[in-house]
């Protein structure tokens, strides 16, 4: 089928001026004199630029781009300027058997716009097929979709960056915090209310100040870049709240702005870095928010679905690693292009830190599979801009063989769900909980410890947003995501949480006492253990969704972080933590410890310690039953010159009261679970323990 004309066209076009343009850059651009708009497809007849008036409802204008260089598409149009709404359609065949989708009656965003207004409004006229039709996703719709489409805006990124400076904090220093825009302000007393759930009151003097004091030295927001609410969503009265259905890999996301205007998010980071904090994006390149062949027709689809997804055999069906329907094609050039071209923008333009890349394993997928060599992750480390941020890998996706933890090459870092996982059966006093501990202790070098990969690798944590918060992990042994409208059939199931014999809230003294010990004791592991550690934001405040461990679709009182039931005590705990790892530079090295001395007169950088003193056996990293394990923590052997810090000796106990045996010396007790407020206390020889607790001794600078 090859339709020649979009039914609907204006029969009165502005009178613009089209010239050839430039195939270079990518987008629309303001020159001063014009906008010169270039736009990839490899395989249209004809792309044209459409322009609104400037609320978005009535086209004004229909322009084809008169040039076409390769497989770019451009033209100049003479005296538009920043502020002009717009939106593309594109001729050619529609074939999905032959995985040729396009459809002009349907108003398409530019996948480099830097600016998205408006909400994409659910209708069947979406969709580049006749919904419920004998022939699916074969027949054709002739329904014009631009009232129901968000414009893209030719948009003015300059902004006055002063002297901003991006902190670049070393990554032995970093304290990731993750956040949700919304989430992290809708509910906070504090902020303006005019403000709540957008990047300027996320960057607010209440939530800097909170962050600050904190400790944290950097923000990973949750997916900003533009994205869309699933209809299905929309339907239960729910919305997108995660963000993971990306439509706009350059353009901020509407609803996190008070004023329409890009400056909103870049204030947001130059008063991060002015804080001394650096801003992370969770980006999502693996798939977009067209979903699968059933899809509605937004962007790629229509502008060259053969080029902009991995497709199956003769191009009908998509590959579906991410679980969400489709897969964006970075094997292709111009995808790549696409990709590396946005995480520029967002470095050099936006001043961001650095990315957590979703599903990452995707991203790195050949023709045989994961390729730790891929296209993709090579063009990132030989980048000149972007191997010098900060980047993170999600090592996993849901295809075969995708879970591929330990995998990616340096300078990625990359989340560590083995140590969620491990340390919270440990604390559970599942069996063989100590051996699993030590591993994770030391930052998993069983995983990471090869290709100059560097202990730091390893992003640790205890919760994160997908999954039960910190309070959770200790009040609920079941999920309860019956809100989401799935009958609690997502979300994951095994969560190593335990709720002390009350599902849920409870005014049992002891429970909430075992509770709060618990919270203290798993994020005490995760502080005290080599690695980078994150933290998910409201857990230092005790913040619960009520069982919910799959929030995707609670933009409400669930997914936002309950500020007026800060637990303040433990937010006190978790400032000291935070503090204590800074204070001594051995738990966070760059080096890994495996035992070794440097020289003969010096000690090994480790030794592990049994309650007794001893140094464990075989038949005790064996036993089923060792719950508890101390280890003597210095510097790293394979560090070349020694700045003699503080040696430390950290017992974790998870069984019963115990007597443990210092290493010879004088030592300080400058932590104990159990007794948080306590103050540092000088001891050597035995100590006592209390069941279930952590412990933290530094030795006297004396020696």
């Amino acid at each position: 089928m090859n339709p020649t004309r979009a039914k609907g066209a204006p029969t009165r076009l502005a009178h613009r001026s089209v010239a050839g343009g430039q195939p270079w850059p990518l987008g629309a651009t303001f020159d001063g004199a014009g906008v010169n708009f270039a736009v990839f497809s490899a395989h249209a007849a004809r792309v044209e630029v459409c322009l609104f008036t400037d609320d978005g409802r009535r086209e004004i204008a229909r322009l084809a781009l008169p040039e076409r260089d390769g497989d770019i598409w451009h033209g100049h149009v003479e005296g538009l300027t920043p502020g002009t709404r717009y939106g593309l359609r594109v001729h050619g065949p529609y074939d999905p058997e032959n995985g040729q989708r396009f459809n002009a009656n349907k108003l398409l965003l530019d996948p480099y716009a830097r600016q998205i207004v408006g909400r994409l409004k659910w209708s069947d006229a979406l969709m580049g097929y006749r919904v419920g039709g004998a022939a699916g996703d074969l027949s054709f719709d002739t329904r014009d979709s631009a009232f129901a489409m968000p414009k893209c805006v030719v948009a003015d990124a300059s902004f006055d960056w002063g002297d901003d400076r991006p902190p670049r904090h070393d990554l032995r220093g970093t304290v990731i915090y993750e956040a949700n825009v919304r989430g992290l302000t809708m509910a906070h007393p504090g902020i303006d209310p005019s403000l709540r759930g957008t990047f300027l009151g996320m960057s607010s003097e209440p939530m800097i100040d909170h962050l600050t004091r904190l400790g944290v030295t950097a923000v990973q927001l949750l997916p900003i870049q533009s994205f869309l609410n699933d209809r299905f969503l929309e339907v239960r009265g729910l919305r997108n709240y995660w963000g993971y259905q990306t439509i706009g890999f350059f353009a901020p996301e509407p609803r996190y702005m008070s004023h329409e205007a890009v400056w909103e998010f870049q204030a947001m980071v130059r008063r991060f870095h002015a804080a001394g904090i650096e801003v992370i994006l969770d980006v999502v390149y693996n798939h977009s928010g067209e979903a699968d062949q059933l899809g509605p027709t937004l962007s790629f689809r229509g502008i060259d679905n053969r080029s902009y997804y991995k497709l199956i055999g003769s191009g009908r069906d998509y590959e579906n690693f991410t679980g969400t329907g489709n897969t964006l094609n970075l094997d292709h050039p111009m995808v790549l292009r696409m990709v590396m071209d946005s995480l520029r923008y967002w470095v050099e333009v936006m001043h961001v830190d650095g990315f957590r890349f979703d599903l990452a394993s995707a991203l790195a997928r050949g023709p045989e599979g994961f390729e730790p060599e891929s296209a993709f992750l090579d063009a990132l480390r030989q980048d000149p801009v972007l191997s010098r941020v900060k980047l993170i890998a999600e090592p996993w996706d849901v295809g075969p063989d995708g879970y591929r933890l330990g995998r990616f090459p340096y300078p990625f870092l990359e989340w560590n769900d083995k140590f969620r996982d491990e340390v919270r059966r440990f604390w559970r006093g599942d069996p063989y909980g100590a051996a699993h501990l030590a591993k994770r202790l030391l930052g998993s070098a069983e995983l990471f410890d090869h290709g100059g990969r560097a202990a730091v690798s390893s992003v640790n944590f205890i919760a994160c947003h997908d999954g039960f918060t910190l309070s959770d992990v200790v009040s609920y042994s079941h999920k309860r995501n019956e809100a989401n409208g799935e009958d609690n059939r997502d979300g994951h199931n095994e969560n190593q949480s335990e709720n002390f014999g009350i599902e849920g809230p409870t005014d049992d003294a002891d429970v909430i006492a075992a509770r709060d010990l618990r919270r203290r004791n798993l994020l005490a592991t995760l502080f005290l253990s080599q690695g980078t550690p994150m933290i998910l934001g409201g857990d230092e405040v005790g913040n619960s969704q009520s069982g919910n461990n799959n929030a995707y679709a609670q933009d409400n009182e669930t997914g936002w972080i309950d500020w007026s039931g800060a637990d303040d005590g433990f937010l006190r705990f978790v400032r000291r933590l935070i503090a204590l790892r800074r204070a001594y530079p051995v738990l966070s090295q760059r080096r890994f410890l495996h035992g070794q001395r440097r020289g003969e007169d010096h000690p090994p950088d480790l030794e592990w310690r049994r309650a007794d003193g001893a140094t464990p056996t075989d038949d005790d990293w064996q036993n089923a039953d060792w719950h508890s394990v101390g280890v003597i923590i210095r510097e790293s052997s394979e560090k070349a010159l020694p700045k003699h810090e503080t040696d430390v000796f950290a017992f974790f106990n998870a069984a019963g009261e115990t007597s443990v045996w210092l290493p010879k010396g004088r030592w300080f007790r400058v932590l104990d679970t159990a007794d948080p407020d306590a103050m540092p206390q000088a001891c050597e020889g035995e100590v006592y323990l209390a069941r279930h607790s952590v412990a933290l001794f530094a030795r006297d600078d004396g020696r």
